[in-house]
């Protein structure tokens, strides 16, 4: 029989499931009456995180810890513009903190979701890392990690391992099934409003916002060919108080070019509310700028 202490094989498979074993007390399993079990983290004593895009729109939940342990939760705040939704627990246990995890391309990860006899583990590689980016709503990611890996709907929103046992976030499907990290910088980010008001508070204009060409006879003064046409303005929004209208084209935030409403999700992130910011637009084939207060973007 081979020396298994030599056995590079061996070793790995053992170092793996020790990783598994530390990280196993974060792994809960949320239940809502009518709807499938989902994954969570438990990210802290009494609080536990999972995918927004995947959790029902309920108050109460019940969390089932991976010894066992079930406990009743409340949800406390949802963030869809990072996908993240928080929920709080009664008396649960305040779980052996991981070290923070680096994501280094190439290098193992380890994602860990909800199992009805437990916990599941998947393993695979990071495919990519890159900067911070923004989702389609506005909510600033940290950093782009893209995972070479298989989850399920069900395993989504588990905590993901560096190979060293570093926690790297939450996992998350995105576009085209890609399956992403929502990095633990970025939860702890939004956690807080989570739980103290329930959400995040971004910025809002009050515009409905579709892509259009600027008239050519203009594009030389607009310094760009496309804009952002104003398709609808919210009553009493913003916009409205600063006497936009329907059929406006937006050109420039602050002096920002902006050619697509993710642009302008971007520049309205928690920062930017009650600031005043001015806007750039063609109406009637006449350039004109104004001055607008952000407003608070209203629960959906």
């Amino acid at each position: 029989m081979a020396n298994t202490a030599e056995n590079p094989l061996v070793n790995l498979s053992e170092a793996l499931a020790e990783r598994v074993r530390l990280a196993r007390p974060l792994v809960a399993g949320i239940t809502v009456p009518g709807h499938r079990m989902r994954s969570a983290t438990l990210w802290r004593k009494d609080v536990v995180v999972a995918s927004e895009q995947r959790f029902p729109e309920a108050g109460d939940a019940k969390v089932i810890l991976a010894d066992g342990s079930a406990f009743t939760a409340r949800v406390a705040g949802r963030d869809p513009s990072t996908n993240v939704v928080a929920l709080q627990l009664d008396a649960a246990p305040d779980p052996t903190p991981l070290p923070a995890g680096e994501p280094q391309p190439g290098g193992l990860v380890l994602a860990l979701g909800a199992d009805d006899g437990g916990i599941s583990v998947r393993l695979g590689v990071i495919h990519s890392v890159g900067p911070f980016w923004h989702s389609r709503m506005g909510g600033r990611i940290d950093r782009r990690i893209t995972l070479d890996i298989r989850v399920t709907p069900r395993e989504e929103g588990g905590p993901v391992l560096d190979p060293g046992g570093g926690l790297l976030g939450i996992s998350t499907l995105g576009p085209r099934g890609r399956v992403l990290v929502i990095p633990a910088s970025t939860v702890e980010a939004v956690l807080g409003p989570l739980l103290s008001k329930g959400r995040v508070e971004r910025g809002w204009l009050g515009l409905a916002l579709q892509p259009v060409l600027i008239p050519e006879a203009l594009q030389a003064e607009a310094g760009q060919s496309q804009g952002l046409m104003v398709m609808s303005v919210s009553k009493d929004g913003p916009a409205a108080k600063a006497n936009l209208h329907a059929g406006d084209i937006l050109v420039r935030i602050a002096g920002e070019s902006v050619t697509s409403p993710t642009a302008v999700a971007q520049y309205l992130g928690p920062d930017s509310v009650a600031k005043q910011v001015e806007l750039h637009l063609i109406r009637a084939d006449k350039p004109f700028s104004i001055p607008v207060t952000v407003g608070i973007r209203p629960d959906r």
